[in-house]
């Protein structure tokens, strides 16, 4: 599984600049194909989508091009691809929607590992028909959130099961498989937060058995909206709000006003960066991308062993991501230092991992850390051996202090 990482590396711009980025979780650095294709797009005729004139028609090959491009991501039908704002927003609407046939009776399950975007939405519309929001919680011990504890909360009255495939903030990617499972067995819809997994593991929405996904783009190598994944079918059973004259075909009846076309165009050649992480590898853009991802695990992980190894060395350092399987994210407190103080010392010395929540504020506050959270290290494609010797120099040089 070749992957270049020097190769890699030199495609971001940013990089240049000599910070050392361990903020992938809270987006990533911009490759420069995402730049060009964002630039080529407002440089060609561009108008509203429509078949006649020049800027009509490149405005349709971008919308449909990128649907393409995160259907062969997700392992999803193009017509089943929505674009939004952002996720949270998409999360948003999609509650909304649902919640029009809820009422009294009716009940919600959402988790305390969830980033808030896919906990807030679901427990705010709950409350505005009189639907009961169910918590299902995870082990503070281990990062583990597993089938059975959502099992103890489902009901035969769940209308939807709302869980994260990777966390956020301490990288335990649940058993969404059998989540889903659970679920359906009890007769609910699931949706699937994939915007932190997303950047680490090649989602196939068949296999999770997910009802909806989300995603966000800028997370992997791409541009600031949102995507839902879902059935066509699916989609054509929900009546949205939408305006009037606005198409009614899915997936345009949940895509609110214009398109933000030179997003999607640089959201495509994200996938074909993404695609490309593995130089040997052949055949369609789904089977590429599923060798890139494999290659992209195999790297992270190599790095992730050797952070971890580093991090042991060092005093008063407690590492809170333990589940069994995680994306290469670490969620670190010390004992005698506050985080937010080594935030600032590293970032002085180029060096950007943020100490925070993250919006996954219910799982800080079930981990014992409050509001606060924690210093959290997130590798992301292009980081490399050297950027990991320099973020364990920094923390050992704070933890001295």
């Amino acid at each position: 599984m070749p992957y270049d990482i020097d190769s890699l590396r030199s495609l971001f711009p940013a990089l240049q600049a000599g910070t050392v980025h361990f903020d992938g979780p809270g987006g990533t650095q911009t490759p420069r194909p995402v730049i060009d294709a964002i630039g080529d797009a407002l440089a060609q005729p561009l108008s509203n989508r429509g078949q006649y004139s020049l800027g009509e028609r490149n405005a349709e090959d971008i919308v449909a091009g990128a649907r393409r491009a995160m259907a062969d991501l997700l392992g999803a039908d193009p017509a089943g691809i929505v674009f939004g704002r952002s996720a949270t927003q998409l999360t948003y609407d999609l509650a909304h929607t649902l919640a029009a046939s809820w009422g009294p009776g009716d009940e919600v399950v959402v988790t305390r590992l969830d980033h808030d975007a896919n906990i807030r939405p679901w427990v705010q519309a709950a409350e505005r028909v009189g639907a009961t929001v169910r918590w299902a919680a995870f082990d503070p011990a281990t990062g583990e959130l597993t089938a059975d504890d959502i099992r103890a909360v489902v009901s035969d009255r769940t209308r939807l099961v709302a869980v994260t495939a990777a966390s956020n903030l301490i990288g335990t990617r649940p058993p969404v498989a059998e989540i889903c499972r659970v679920a359906h067995d009890a007769g609910a819809l699931a949706h699937v937060d994939t915007v932190h997994y997303a950047a680490h593991t090649l989602v196939d929405l068949p296999a999770l058995g997910a009802d909806f996904v989300v995603c966000s783009p800028y997370k992997f190598l791409g541009t600031h909206h949102g995507v839902l994944a879902a059935r066509p079918a699916l989609l054509e059973t929900l009546r949205p709000d939408k305006l009037l004259p606005s198409s009614d075909a899915v997936p345009e009846r949940f895509e609110l006003g214009t398109l933000p076309y030179e997003l999607l165009a640089g959201t495509r050649a994200a996938v074909d960066v993404l695609a490309g992480l593995d130089t040997s590898a052949t055949g369609t853009r789904r089977e590429r991308l599923a060798a890139s991802f494999a290659a992209l695990e195999g790297h992270e992980a190599t790095l992730r062993a050797q952070l971890e190894k580093g991090l042991a060395a060092l005093p008063g350092v407690t590492v809170h991501s333990r589940a069994a399987d995680r994306t290469p994210t670490l969620l670190l407190t010390f004992a005698q230092h506050d985080t937010a103080d080594a935030y600032r010392f590293l970032a002085a010395r180029d060096i950007h991992a943020p100490s925070s929540h993250f919006y996954a504020l219910e799982a800080s506050r079930h981990l014992g850390l409050g509001d606060a959270g924690g210093l959290r290290i997130g590798l992301a494609p292009y980081n490399d051996a050297e950027d990991v010797d320099r973020l364990l120099a920094g923390l050992a040089e704070f933890l001295q202090g």
